[in-house]
Formats: C-alpha cells, sequence, structure tokens
C-alpha cells in the first residue's frame, strides 16, 4: 500500500470511526483502525463488535494494499503532524506502516487486515431514505430519554418504526417517554419495526454531516444490525433483541389542565430550581394557578434541600383547567425542554397522580411530530 493524504483529511476521518474503537478487547485487532485503499479513496474502519464506523477520505492512491493501525499511537500522531501531505507505505512482510510527513519519518507495528472482522455490505436499494437534519433532530429528542440500566436492556434502545411514508422514534426508562414522528420524503420498501441502541444513535448524529444530505437507513436481513449509510460515512450497530413495552397505553388521552408556557422562561426557571432540588431526589413542585379576568394565569416553580435552600420562579401562562399542584424529576423537564425548538410550549396534567405531557406550541408544523410524557413525583408534606 502507497498512499498521499491531506493532514487534515486524514484527521477528520480518524476522529469520526476512532469512537467505536474498543479501548479494553481481549482481542488486539479491535483496538487497531482498519486502513484500506477502496476504488480511489482510502477506508478508515473501527469496530468494538456491536458498534462499527467506516469513513472515506480523498486520497492519491499509488498502490493498493490494507492493514490495521493501533488506533490511539495513530490518532496521537496524526494530530501532532503539520498541516501537510502524509505520505503513507506498508511494508506487508513486517506489516510496518511508514508515515512521512514534513520532517517527521514514522515507523508503526500493525495488525494483518485479514484478522480485523468484516463489515456488512449495504444493499441501499432496500434503504429507508431520511434527510439528515430531521434524522439528527429526532435522534436529539428522544435519546436522551432512553435508560442507562442494562438490567433491562430493550429500555436502552430506541424503537424505530417505519410505515409507508412516516417514521416514528421513541424511548423511554421507566419514569419517561419521547416520542417523535417525521415524513419521508419517498415510501419505504417496506415496513421496518427495529430496536436500536441509543448509544449507536448519538453517535450517528455526531458523526452525520449537514445540509441536504440524505442518510439511508438499511436493515439487511436476518443479521440482527442496521446500517446508516451516508456520502462518506457509513455507521454499523447491532439491534437490541426483545420487544420494546407498548408504550401508546402510557400516552394520556385527555387532561384537566393544559398551561401554555414560553419555552425559554419555563427551561431558566427549571434550570434554577434544579441546583437546588438536585440536593432532595431532583423534586421540583409546578404549581399552576389559572387566571382570572383581568390577571394572567401563573405557573410557580419551585425547587428546595434543607441543605441549600430554597428557589423560585413564577412564569406567566394561557393556562385552560383546573388549578394543580403536582411535582416532577427537575432534571427531567430539564431535559426535554433543552430540545424543544419551539417558542412555547404546553404542558397538559390531569391529577397530581397521573403523567404530565410536555409539546411543542407554535413550530412549523401542525400535526404532534413529538411529545414528552413525564411520570409524577410524590409531593411530600
Amino acid at each position: 500500500m502507497k498512499v498521499s493524504v491531506l493532514q487534515e483529511n486524514l484527521a477528520h476521518g480518524l476522529s469520526i470511526v476512532s469512537r467505536a474503537v474498543s479501548p479494553r478487547s481481549t482481542l488486539p485487532v479491535l483496538s487497531n483502525v482498519l486502513v484500506a485503499t477502496d476504488e480511489g479513496r482510502l477506508r478508515l474502519s473501527a469496530t468494538n463488535l456491536e458498534l462499527g464506523i467506516t469513513c472515506w477520505i480523498g486520497a492519491k492512491v499509488e498502490e493498493e494494499g490494507s492493514t490495521t493501525v493501533p488506533a490511539r499511537t495513530f490518532t496521537d500522531l496524526v494530530s501532532t503532524l503539520y498541516d501537510k501531505q502524509v505520505d503513507i507505505s506498508l511494508n506487508v512482510r513486517t506489516q510496518t506502516l511508514n508515515i512521512r510527513c514534513g520532517a517527521s519519518n514514522t515507523d508503526i507495528k500493525c495488525i494483518d487486515a485479514q484478522e480485523f472482522p468484516p463489515m456488512p455490505v449495504a444493499d441501499i436499494k432496500q434503504s429507508v431514505q431520511i434527510n439528515v437534519a430531521d434524522l439528527k433532530e429526532m435522534i436529539q429528542q428522544v435519546v436522551f430519554a432512553a435508560s442507562n440500566d442494562e438490567a433491562r436492556p430493550i429500555l436502552t434502545g430506541v424503537l424505530v418504526s417505519v410505515d409507508g411514508t412516516g417514521i416514528t422514534m421513541a424511548a423511554a426508562d421507566g419514569f419517561r417517554l419521547s416520542v417523535r414522528k417525521a415524513q419521508l420524503s419517498s415510501p419505504a420498501p417496506k415496513p421496518v419495526n427495529a430496536v436500536i441502541p441509543a448509544r449507536a444513535l448519538s453517535e450517528l448524529a455526531r458523526i452525520a454531516g449537514d445540509g441536504d444530505q440524505v442518510v439511508h437507513m438499511i436493515l439487511p436481513p436476518g443479521r440482527g444490525q442496521v446500517i446508516f449509510r451516508m456520502r462518506d460515512v457509513e455507521l454499523v450497530s447491532q439491534l437490541i433483541e426483545g420487544t420494546f413495552p407498548p408504550y401508546e397505553q402510557i400516552i394520556p388521552r385527555r387532561c384537566e389542565t393544559r398551561a401554555v408556557i414560553s419555552t425559554s422562561a419555563f427551561l431558566k426557571a427549571c434550570r434554577q430550581a434544579e441546583i437546588f432540588a438536585r440536593e432532595g431526589s431532583h423534586i421540583a413542585r409546578i404549581n399552576i394557578k389559572p387566571g382570572g379576568e383581568l390577571q394572567p394565569g401563573v405557573v410557580e416553580i419551585s425547587g428546595q434541600s434543607e441543605e441549600t435552600g430554597y428557589n423560585q420562579n413564577v412564569v406567566e401562562a394561557n393556562i385552560e383547567g383546573d388549578p394543580l399542584l403536582i411535582a416532577f424529576n427537575v432534571r427531567f423537564l430539564r431535559e426535554v425542554l433543552d430540545v424543544i425548538k419551539t417558542p412555547n410550549v404546553a404542558l397538559e396534567t390531569t391529577t397530581e397522580t397521573s403523567p404530565g405531557v410536555v409539546r411543542p406550541i407554535g413550530g412549523p408544523s401542525t400535526d404532534n411530530e413529538f411529545l414528552h410524557v413525564i411520570m409524577p413525583m410524590h409531593l411530600g408534606s
């Protein structure tokens, strides 16, 4: 193998794939990055057997070839090279990679590419096509609600359902639920129902480009995997086996009290309440008080702890229905408000022991694209 690449492109490619490297693996090759020539470009791949990321970068290829390079050594070296052309050549017999850039000359010991796990080949004809901006926003609005508890693996994933021209993502951890819907630009070739690890989707959102790029989602039959293919990047993830809980059952069908509040004011109030509530189980009291003919309704958000003190914010709101005092985990409230882009949100409640629903208000779309359900907490005395 003999190739030349720009240092900037090589560093960028390594930053994309390095998150899939397995740092503590019994297989030494999983701590390496596959470096291979591929149709006039340089292909970089890394995998931990659950998640695999591949990136293609522009290169001048003089000789074809491939090897696997220790990821940390290679990444650290490339980041310190001059912003110039990097010349890479492989001694196949000794599996040594020579890297030259400016006055720098380095030899790195490698492992034969044949030991690297094969990556699945994507059949784009059977793909679901999603606009990259829509996909990134969908992921952002659901992954935070997925569980970190490995005791219930199914809840560490996100349910992705595709039917016709509609796609839905749902995540829950037993205390909250996030559901986001969107329309596809073209109909899906067949229905999809898969649980994808939340970590894999977070990585996808990190490495996906911007603009009008299209992401192809492919589920190879019988492989238990999902492939996301973009122009220069591909991500492969194992699916989570099992049946996702029927989340529709916990979405309240009606509400007794509905408060429409400024998103930014509500978020600021929750951030302040969290400073005090984090010492006391993250409990924030939400006191919803409808207004009269002459005064507006208000929502009082308060957090307190015996150690640090007490904080209260009063936010004006447009309130329909009865007054209600309810308690929520303030971190959960803050996290959902963080991912809502609309100027206002609706907080829909029924009783102090029933789930609350948060919905964006005033966005470009009128149908119920996003909703978030939060279980209430015990009010105490």
